[in-house]
């Protein structure tokens, strides 16, 4: 599957949620929230390796830009 930008923004969105959920006070399933968490991790780990060969870019580089765009949204076209 093809990934766009946009679409590694939602999958690191999505793991920063699972994250969330899992540090959360509280948690009723504590490694049912974990498992979500690293799963999400690595639907985007690997949605950013594939995009970055399909475009020819630094892995590190689109990470980094993702992870920019989901943290600092106000900042990430500057």
């Amino acid at each position: 599957m093809a990934h766009t930008f946009e679409d590694l923004v939602q999958l690191e969105q999505d793991a920063v949620d699972a994250h969330h959920q899992y540090t959360a006070p509280g948690v009723d399933d504590l490694d049912a929230a974990r498992q979500a968490w690293v799963d999400a991790a690595a639907r985007f780990q690997a949605a950013v390796t594939e995009y970055a060969a399909a475009k020819g870019e630094s892995r590190v580089e689109v990470e980094m830009a993702v992870k920019k765009a989901v943290r600092h949204p106000e900042t990430a076209d500057a």
